[in-house]
Parts: structure tokens; sequence; C-alpha cells
């Protein structure tokens, strides 16, 4: 391991315009349970799979349990950013990481301190009445019994990307022009599983590709670099 670790310290030195790209395994550290891992949200007991619960069509038939379970299962108010998150946006600061692509919602990356964050799959943080557009924060929504409404009596949605629905153009769109600039793309905290974020992944055309997860991915065998353990453990060693 001290090996791999003298080595990415040897390619974070190298570069200049490096990315990352993360999924749920980045905030398991703070505390946010990853949705597939054995002890996730698909392996909790719940009225209905998960699955359904978060997609749009459910959303729009059922908002009351919809909202029920995402209050319980999707918001983690006292999370904290962990040493992946401090250290990314330690290494925007110093000018080395040009861009955050991420498939989480908790904002922790913007806690911590990262500007250029990418949130394929939007956040909790931002939520907006699906009837005239006025924006309410996290605050309101936790507050607020069962569905919450908007003053002008629309339903508030989340901006998050339910199952179902297509993640944002604008959002794709920086994704790849910043992955296929990159020099370095480390991918961390993700089996790559989850479409059609995963395959951003495939413009990478730059000198290092780093992987760093605990199960193994579909990118395993095209790494420079691969370590399996955890985000937080190995970036708080750079």
């Amino acid at each position: 391991m001290n090996e791999k670790i003298a080595k990415l310290k040897e390619i974070v030195a190298g570069s200049e315009r490096m990315v990352f790209f993360g999924g749920a395994g980045v905030s398991t550290e703070s505390g946010i349970p990853d949705f597939r891992s054995v002890d996730g949200l698909y392996n909790q007991k719940y009225k209905y799979p998960p699955e359904t619960i978060i997609s749009h069509s459910f959303y729009m038939r059922d908002p009351e349990e919809f909202y029920r379970f995402y209050k319980d299962k999707m918001i983690y108010q006292d999370a904290k950013p962990n040493m992946a998150h401090k250290k990314l946006a330690e290494l925007e600061a110093q000018g080395k990481l040009a861009a955050i692509v991420t498939q989480n919602i908790d904002g922790l990356h913007q806690m911590a301190g990262s500007k250029n964050v990418i949130e394929l799959h939007g956040s909790i943080h931002r939520n907006y009445c699906t009837k005239c557009h006025k924006f309410y924060d996290l605050d309101y929504i936790i507050q607020s019994d069962g569905v919450p409404k908007c003053s002008c009596g629309g339903i508030i949605k989340p901006d998050v990307v339910l199952y179902e629905e297509g993640l944002n153009n604008d959002d794709i769109e920086n994704a790849i022009r910043y992955i296929s600039e990159a020099d370095t793309l480390i991918i961390g905290g993700t089996s790559l599983v989850v479409y059609p974020a995963a395959g951003l992944i495939r413009y990478f055309r730059g000198k290092h590709l780093v992987v760093i997860n605990m199960s193994p991915t579909q990118t395993d065998s095209q790494a420079d670099l691969l370590i399996a353990d955890k985000i937080g453990k190995v970036l708080g060693q750079l």
C-alpha cells in the first residue's frame, strides 16, 4: 500500500489539470450509507423498494409516501465533509484539480470548500415549486409536514434526478469537457454501475487513470493505479 500511495503522490505532483469523478463511496465515511452497499438503502426494509419510491412516476403518484422516504433516508443533515472532500478542496485551491464530477446529492464537496462541482444527480439543498418555480432551501423541506408546499400552493420538488428522469444537458456537457481535457482522472467511491453517469469516463484521453474503490469496477483493467481502500483514508495520505 505504501508503494501505491507513493505512486499516487507522484501522479498528483506531475498533474496540472486533474478531474475527480466520485460516487456514494465518497460520502460513506461521513456517515451517509451507500445505496448499493450491504448496509445500504437497497437492503433496508420499506413499504416499497427504494428504486420504486425515488422514481418520477412514484413521486407524481404518491408524493406523500415519496417525501416520507426522502426525508427519512435521503437527507443526512448532520453529515460533515470527510478527508476525501477536504483534500479535493485543497487540491482545487492549489490549482491542480480542475473539477469534481459527482453522483452525490449531499453537497459535502461544497461544504468542504470546493467551488467547481458538477452535480450530475442534483442536490438536496436546491428545491423548487413545480408551479411557480420559487426556490426553497433544505431547512424548509425538513421543517415541512408531509408534502412541502409553496406559498402559491404548488408542490415543492427536490432538484435531484429521480429514476426515469434525464440528467441535465449542461451538466453532461461540462462533465465531458472537463474529463476530456484532464491530464489525470481519479475515479473514487463508485462502482461505475449507474448510467448514464458512469459512461462519461469514456471521454478521458489523458495520461493517468486512477481508481480508488473498495470493490471492483469495470475500469480497473485500464487503470494506471488501482487502490482497493476507502477514498478518505487514501486521499488523506496525500
